[in-house]
C-alpha cells in the first residue's frame, strides 16, 4: 500500500506489509506541533549516542560506525571483540525506568514500541548467531558507565589491553 493508501485508510483496521510482518497503518496525528517533532528526532548520531562516542575515543578505544552488513545495523562496532552496541532511546526501546506511552493513539503506539523490542530481539539473536555479543545501553545512563562497561567487554572478549596515547608513542 502506498502513503496516500495508507492516509485514506487512517481509522481502520486496514493494514500494511513490513518485510513479511504486518502492522497496523499508523493513525492520524492529533497534533501537527508533536508529528513535527517526531519526525525531527535522530535516527542516528543522537546526543547520548555522540557523547558516547566521544568518550570512548579519548579513552583510547577504536570503532566504526553504523554498519550496515550486521544486523540492526549497530550504532558502535568493536570488530576485534565482535561486540555491537546500541544505544537506545527511553521512548523508542520502551525503558523500564523512563518509556511512557502518549496519551493520543495509545493503543497504536503500544503496538508499535512492542513491535520495535521484538524486532530488537530478533537482531540481537540473529548478531549472537554470527557469534557477535549485542550490548545495549539506555540514553540516560551515565556516559562513564557505559564507557566502563564496554571496556569491560572488550577486555573480556580480546584479553588485550586498551591502548592510550602515551602507549602508542
Amino acid at each position: 500500500m502506498d502513503t496516500a493508501g495508507a492516509r485514506m485508510a487512517i481509522g481502520s483496521r486496514a493494514e500494511t506489509s513490513l518485510g513479511g510482518r504486518r502492522r497496523p497503518v499508523c493513525p492520524a496525528p492529533k497534533s501537527d506541533v508533536v508529528s513535527a517533532e517526531m519526525r525531527r528526532m535522530p535516527r542516528h548520531s543522537s546526543g547520548p549516542e555522540m557523547r558516547l562516542r566521544r568518550a570512548l575515543h579519548a579513552s583510547g578505544m577504536r570503532f566504526t560506525v553504523k554498519r550496515a552488513n550486521l544486523p540492526g545495523t549497530p550504532d558502535i562496532v568493536f570488530s576485534r571483540a565482535r561486540l555491537a552496541v546500541f544505544v537506545d532511546g527511553c521512548f523508542w526501546h520502551a525503558c523500564p525506568v523512563h518509556g511512557v506511552l502518549p496519551k493520543n493513539n495509545r493503543e497504536w503506539w503500544a503496538q508499535k514500541l512492542a513491535t520495535n523490542v521484538e524486532r530488537d530481539r530478533r537482531k540481537d539473536a540473529a548478531l549472537a548467531a554470527l557469534g557477535w555479543l549485542p550490548v545495549h545501553l539506555w540514553e540516560h545512563e551515565p556516559v562513564e558507565e557505559m564507557v566502563t562497561r564496554v571496556e569491560g567487554l572488550w577486555r573480556s572478549r580480546t584479553g588485550r589491553e586498551i591502548r592510550t596515547g602515551a602507549a602508542r608513542a
